[in-house]
């Protein structure tokens, strides 16, 4: 099949791609600089750790995003697989490990209540776990179930991305002020913003992906009965004899009469 039926075969590829580095191009330069007062990340100055370990989580983050995108391509997966092995790699270790163990540091020191700091916690917790099992199943030569859970920390690592479509929601809900007089609501009302874009996108992520799962596995179960019935098909079944009653002898061919002479 040609590059151009692939990717209409695949139409999500370039919109993804176009997000991506677009987010990364509009988000990561303001913390390249290590300034913490271009930061558009709420950040804690009376905390000497805080920020150092934000911009780790970003960076290390930015990492996982460009290879994370890699490895969903599925054209560059079949054709090059070594870049893929290489570019997985560098995921887990420089990317998904350190980005989420940053996040995970300075996440009790969130400044938008209780909820925000839980579904961050269990954000950065499951991360870690999906990556760490998806990367032993590869070790392991399990290719299926590696698939599954590296979907599962894909689907985790990208809901950073997907958060900023559910904040605008979540503003003009809880905070229309924002939009027609742009001035913030007061601070509950931006601690009940900050819990929603906390817990919705990597929710909602997650089960999308677990219904690809679940549909990959109707799938190939599907191809395996197919192949099962042409197998039986294609094979010539043997003649069928006659069954005897129990404790029956074959009966012995009777001899046919001498010619009259």
């Amino acid at each position: 099949m040609s590059r151009i039926g692939t990717a209409l075969r695949r139409p999500w590829i370039v919109p993804f791609y176009f997000l991506v580095f677009g987010f990364l191009a509009f988000r990561l330069p303001s913390y390249l600089g290590f300034d913490p007062s271009k930061s558009t990340a709420a950040t804690r100055l009376d905390l000497p750790f805080y920020y150092p370990l934000l911009v780790a989580h970003i960076l290390f983050g930015s990492v996982a995003f460009v290879t994370a995108a890699i490895q969903v391509w599925p054209w560059l997966r079949n054709r090059n697989p070594k870049l893929h092995r290489i570019s997985g790699r560098v995921y887990v270790l420089g990317g998904a490990l350190p980005a989420g163990l940053a996040i995970l540091t300075i996440t009790p020191f969130l400044t938008h209540g209780a909820g925000q700091k839980a579904g961050n916690a269990l954000l950065g917790l499951l991360w870690l776990i999906t990556t760490i099992v998806g990367f032993r199943r590869a070790r392991q030569g399990r290719i299926v179930e590696h698939r599954e859970w590296m979907l599962r920390s894909f689907a985790l690592c990208f809901s950073i991305l997907a958060s900023r479509f559910w904040l605008g929601p979540a503003i003009l809900w809880l905070e229309p002020e924002v939009f027609t007089m742009g001035v913030d609501g007061p601070p509950a009302v931006q601690d009940q913003v900050s819990t929603l874009t906390s817990w919705i996108p990597w929710v909602v992520n997650l089960l999308i992906a677990e219904w690809f799962n679940h549909r990959a596995r109707y799938q190939a179960l599907g191809r395996q009965a197919a192949k099962r019935t042409a197998a039986k098909v294609s094979v010539p079944a043997a003649p069928v004899e006659p069954a005897l009653a129990p404790n029956t002898k074959t009966p012995a061919l009777e001899r046919s009469p001498d010619p009259v002479p």
